[in-house]
């Protein structure tokens, strides 16, 4: 997972879904003015997420974007990997990217790093991150999915 803004800019975006789907579908609009991604590149990152199955586009008035699970049920690495197509945060997942197409000498290193943050990253979800987040504000979020 070669972190960019694209898969930071998915996991705010989504984010900031989570947070607002009480109120029902949530206009992409929206999202770019309280995060500052512009419009267009929400659209990009959101066709990905949808794609993956995160999210649900509603059409027509009151139309926008919501949650396609709970947000206790999406995890950081699926939103990246939805963003950014892998997880690879060392480029060195397959011994093609080693020198001569063999394992360099720290190729093992480095797959270890790769399956831990992909563990991890697995492991927290929306929810975690919002609830962690509340937790320093004094505010206790608990969101459910809306449908």
């Amino acid at each position: 997972m070669r972190l960019t803004t694209k898969g930071r800019f998915a996991v705010t975006a989504m984010l900031d879904l989570a947070m607002h789907a009480q109120n029902g579908a949530v206009k992409l609009n929206d999202i770019s003015e309280r995060q500052n991604i512009s419009l267009s590149y929400l659209e990009q990152l959101f066709g990905k997420l949808r794609r993956a199955r995160l999210v649900d586009s509603i059409r027509g008035p009151g139309g926008g974007y919501v949650l396609a699970a709970d947000a206790g049920q999406i995890s950081i690495a699926q939103i990246i990997t939805a963003a950014e197509d892998k997880l690879d945060a060392t480029q060195c997942s397959s011994k093609a990217n080693c020198h001569n197409g063999t394992p360099c000498l720290t190729h093992d290193l480095w797959e270890n790093l790769n399956r831990t943050i992909n563990q991890y990253l697995s492991s927290v979800t929306l929810q975690s991150v919002l609830s962690q987040k509340d937790h320093h504000s004094g505010k206790v979020i608990n969101l459910t999915h809306i449908n």
